[in-house]
């Protein structure tokens, strides 16, 4: 018998349909191999030299108004630039297409020291209710069919400025990991009739297993096919295909569930604990996408300490991902910390 906590297995991604194979044997705890206390670095409130301050000049020469709240502005060098074509080319085998889009840069506090589990839950939630608003404005343009939200955190995710923020990318097409979801998310509703995510939280609820925490309108957990040491996932108990149909408990909601999920990260090594996060919600194109069930994810690197990350290379990058610290070893480590 297949017994998860001892043999080499692959799980399955029920949202892309990618495999990701697990090896307990390897890790039987989280806290095994090199340990070591870092740095705990001392940010001010104001820098003078952060481009994301409140008053400060950014560094394509536009300057922040003195604001006390969030902030959003249209990034100084986007990735994307909106009056672009749209235009394919064909050349034999090659194939390639026109990009616009839009990219915008969203402060979510004007305190330079903080980060997102060091703010109160109502700061938390006006970084929310800013996410919403900008979906739904963005989205709402004609050349724009998909809203994508996200934060990194920490250098070590290549975040070049420590002043709390995220960015939003808005873009033309749907992106692939994007349009993977969507369809497994569509044949399934087709199938069932139901979202496939609130099938799986159910399934996930009755185990609670890999439960983190939750409150009365969110779940945090790690995904049964996690590939980062401690992935995971936020969903709605109640199924919505994006983040502007929150109700005011579900904003609220949402805002203490983040805290809550983001301190935990913080004591597993007892650092300011790095990520990629990203909200994934319907596309914009025009139509409902009822099998939509929008979830919000967390990629942290930290492996076994503060300054121990975790690389995809060798099997990973040419065959696919694998883990050894199982996702029921990880969420029972999250749940302790709360």
């Amino acid at each position: 018998m297949l017994d998860f906590s001892e043999h080499p297995h692959r799980r399955l991604n029920l949202l892309t349909g990618e495999w990701v194979l697990v090896s307990p044997h390897r890790a039987k705890r989280p806290w095994q191999g090199k340990t070591e206390e870092a740095a705990i670095a001392q940010r001010p409130s104001y820098d003078p030299h952060c481009y994301l301050c409140p008053g400060n000049t950014r560094a394509g020469g536009e300057q922040n108004p003195a604001y006390e709240g969030t902030y959003v502005f249209t990034n100084d060098f986007a990735a994307l630039k909106p009056d672009g074509p749209t235009d394919r080319v064909e050349d034999g085998l090659l194939r390639a297409g026109g990009e616009p889009g839009i990219c915008r840069v969203l402060c979510f506090s004007p305190d330079h020291s903080l980060t997102l589990p060091d703010m109160t839950v109502d700061a938390i939630e006006q970084v929310v209710k800013l996410w919403r608003s900008e979906y739904r404005e963005l989205g709402s343009k004609d050349f724009i069919n998909h809203v994508q939200i996200f934060e990194n955190k920490g250098a070590i995710m290549g975040c070049s400025n420590p002043h709390p923020h995220g960015q939003i990318w808005a873009q033309y097409s749907v992106p692939e990991e994007v349009g993977r979801k969507s369809a497994r998310q569509k044949k399934y509703w087709q199938e069932c009739g139901r979202s496939l995510l609130s099938d799986y939280l159910k399934q996930e609820l009755e185990s609670g297993e890999r439960i983190v925490c939750a409150n009365d309108t969110f779940v945090a957990l790690v995904p049964f096919w996690a590939v980062w040491p401690y992935e995971a996932m936020i969903i709605p108990r109640r199924h919505i295909t994006d983040i502007d149909q929150f109700t005011r408990e579900e904003q609220r909601g949402f805002a203490e569930i983040l805290k809550d999920l983001t301190q935990r990260f913080d004591r597993v090594f007892d650092t300011s604990f790095p990520y990629s996060s990203g909200i994934h919600q319907r596309p914009t194109d025009g139509n409902d996408h009822p099998w939509w069930h929008t979830h919000m994810a967390f990629y942290p690197p930290l492996l076994r300490s503060a300054t121990v990350k975790k690389f995809m290379v060798g099997y990973e990058l040419f065959a696919n991902p694998q883990r050894d610290i199982t996702a029921e070893m990880a969420a029972s480590t999250l749940r302790r910390l709360g």
